[in-house]
């Protein structure tokens, strides 16, 4: 015995949603770019300030990487 399964779905499509433009939705339409591995961060408007480019973000960040890094050779290196 065959279920209808439109008797079975109840359609809560909120009102704000229009269902003429989500009818058209293609699956995995962003997939290939997800799996690219693009990384989105947001910037407290504070640090957006300081470091208005990309470039700024990661020129800052990578100094610090190197900041980092020596700090934790240093104390290694003194004992002797």
């Amino acid at each position: 015995m065959k279920t209808n399964l439109d008797t079975l779905v109840d359609d809560d499509l909120r009102p704000e949603y229009d269902a003429t433009v989500l009818k058209d939705g293609v699956r995995g339409k962003y997939a290939a770019r997800y799996q690219a591995g693009t990384n989105l961060v947001l910037l407290a408007p504070d640090v957006a300030a300081a470091f208005p480019t990309s470039e700024a973000v990661n020129e800052a960040l990578r100094l610090l990487m190197q900041v980092a890094k020596r700090s934790t050779l240093a104390p290694a290196a003194q004992q002797t």
